[in-house]
């Protein structure tokens, strides 16, 4: 990829960056060149038109079918992400240059967008807010989490039980009053889908590719949406941030554990049954799947635009028909924002070189 989000090797090809990490699409001449595995750059363009139609219809929730089609996508859409991620930073430990791709992919677009984001509110949204970059705003929050998960990895690889404890940290963090600095919360909650990813090899994927386990998953999925409508009036949506404590959300210790394993568990399953149905092939969708950084990063400003200026007060927009609209053209920002153009104007923010701040490889500082 000439600078993509997130590298696709083969499923058998060592994997040493996540998401959106951008690294070149071949390796050194002297090697047999890697060819990508399709399936991950489609799964990850249509989890990032997921998102963006999410985050439209965000404003809408008031309609009860956009509020039970919101909840569905939060119930695996980022989990997919994170999955993803892990699965792409199980090499990090021994990824060559990972300083500089931590400082590159993660760090400055955090403080550029944290930034960004925070002035677009008070300046016009006219929120009160206060510039900081320990409190990541809106969706920047993601950029911080990968970028703990990832320093993280070593120690993933060297525990003998490391789902399980990454899930007894989730548990836990459901039991405490979190501050929201640095979305602490969030990063300890999501922690084992991370972890899922870093302990996945090709053969699990190989295992989705199995033409019963794609009907199974069609069903899953259905099955995911038609529960999503008769618990969406019934459960707060804060669950699905995986950012609150029990106590926050009105449940004791006990209950809240049975929910927390419950989403965990209602996550993963719909996670597999969405890249169960993933086209496998080449589509003409396949090459936008090098964007979903760009398109995660950009999507909030045009989606916090339409909010602060007024544009979800009309009433048509608080119909069926008006969230089918706003749904559809959150697919078209999608699209549009994977555009080569987009990507080259953006790239000082998205994907600075930031060849300057760095050693020259191979060379030692003092």
């Amino acid at each position: 990829m000439v600078r993509s989000v997130s590298p696709s090797p083969t499923p058998s090809s060592p994997a040493g960056s996540t998401t959106v990490a951008p690294v070149p699409d071949v390796v050194e001449s002297a090697r047999p060149l890697k060819i990508r595995d399709p399936f991950y750059d489609n799964a990850k363009f249509i989890a990032i038109v997921l998102v963006v139609a999410g985050h439209a219809i965000e404003e809408l929730r008031d309609v009860p079918g956009a509020r039970a089609v919101y909840l569905f996508l939060y119930m695996f859409h980022m989990p997919v992400f994170i999955i993803v991620a892990g699965y792409f930073s199980r090499g990090f430990p021994s990824s060559s240059d990972k300083v500089r791709k931590l400082i590159t992919q993660l760090v400055v677009p955090f403080v550029v967008f944290q930034l960004a984001y925070m002035a677009l509110a008070r300046l016009v949204g006219d929120r009160d807010i206060h510039i900081t970059l320990l409190d990541p705003y809106f969706l920047v929050w993601f950029l911080l989490a990968l970028f703990a998960w990832r320093l993280s990895t070593p120690v993933w690889h060297r525990l003998r039980w490391p789902l399980g404890i990454a899930a007894g940290i989730s548990v836990l963090a459901g039991m405490q009053d979190l501050p929201g600095v640095l979305e602490t919360g969030r990063v300890l909650s999501l922690l084992p889908f991370f972890v899922l990813g870093l302990n996945l090899r090709a053969e699990h994927f190989e295992l989705l590719r199995r033409s019963m386990v794609r009907v199974l998953a069609a069903g899953v999925l259905a099955g995911g949406l038609a529960v999503s409508f008769v618990a969406a009036p019934r459960m707060s949506l804060e669950w699905a941030y995986w950012r609150r404590s029990n106590d926050y959300l009105g449940v004791d210790d006990l209950t809240g554990t049975a929910m927390r394993v419950g989403m965990l568990v209602a996550a993963t399953v719909l996670s597999a049954a969405f890249l169960a149905v993933v086209p496998r092939t080449r589509r003409w969708f396949t090459g936008l799947g090098m964007a979903t950084l760009y398109v995660y990063l950009l999507h909030g400003i045009v989606v916090k635009l339409a909010t602060y200026l007024g544009w979800y007060d009309h009433w048509f927009l608080h119909t069926n028909a008006g969230v089918l609209a706003v749904a559809a053209a959150g697919v078209a920002l999608a699209l549009l924002l994977s555009t080569g153009v987009v990507r080259r104007a953006t790239r000082w923010a998205v994907e600075p070189r930031l060849s300057w701040a760095f050693h020259p490889h191979g060379s030692r500082s003092r």
